[in-house]
């Protein structure tokens, strides 16, 4: 479904501006319908690529509500680490709250705004109140090369650990 949705939203909103859709979540709003929040990227004349989050509500047709500049965000705060709450806070010239439709989408957008902005703008996004370990992944799970070889190694060693315990029998 979200990839049909994807596809439409690109179609639709996006690729007419010539503006390529990166991520976007269902957020809850006050008004009737279905709203999304949209990250995309769009390229400049000078051919250097700006991101900008996009607002956007659904229902029988797709329509632009709000636009902001990654460049302007100076805060992403996710008010409480410790609580499985899909609310966050994006500090703009004013702060917006947005709350998504779950945790899980809430650290999706947030994982998408690190990663532009890491690429981007050069620079780290600052966040507040977030558990970092579901934003960028620790070297331990980052790196699958070496995760296998060590999995090799406990299987190799269980094997020899169970060809040892076995009895042999004597032949006649």
């Amino acid at each position: 479904m979200s990839s049909l949705l994807r596809e439409e939203m690109q179609r639709v909103l996006f690729r007419p501006a010539k503006h390529r859709l990166v991520e976007f979540i269902e957020i809850e709003e006050p008004t009737l319908g279905r709203h999304f929040l949209c990250v995309f990227v769009t390229a400049q004349k000078s051919g250097s690529k700006k991101s900008q989050t996009q607002r956007s509500s659904i229902q029988d047709c797709y329509k632009k509500m709000e636009t902001w500049s990654l460049q302007d965000l100076t805060l992403v705060d996710g008010r409480d680490p410790d609580v499985d709450d899909p609310c966050f806070l994006l500090h703009f010239d004013e702060v917006r709250p947005i709350t998504a439709v779950s945790c899980s989408a809430k650290y999706t957008m947030v994982r998408a705004l690190v990663a532009l902005s890491d690429q981007y703008c050069q620079s780290s996004l600052n966040l507040q109140n977030f558990d970092y370990a579901y934003i960028k992944p620790t070297t331990y799970y980052y790196n699958r090369g070496d995760c296998i070889v060590l999995s090799k190694i406990c299987l190799y060693a269980c094997n020899l650990v169970c060809l040892s315990m076995c009895p042999v029998a004597d032949a006649l």
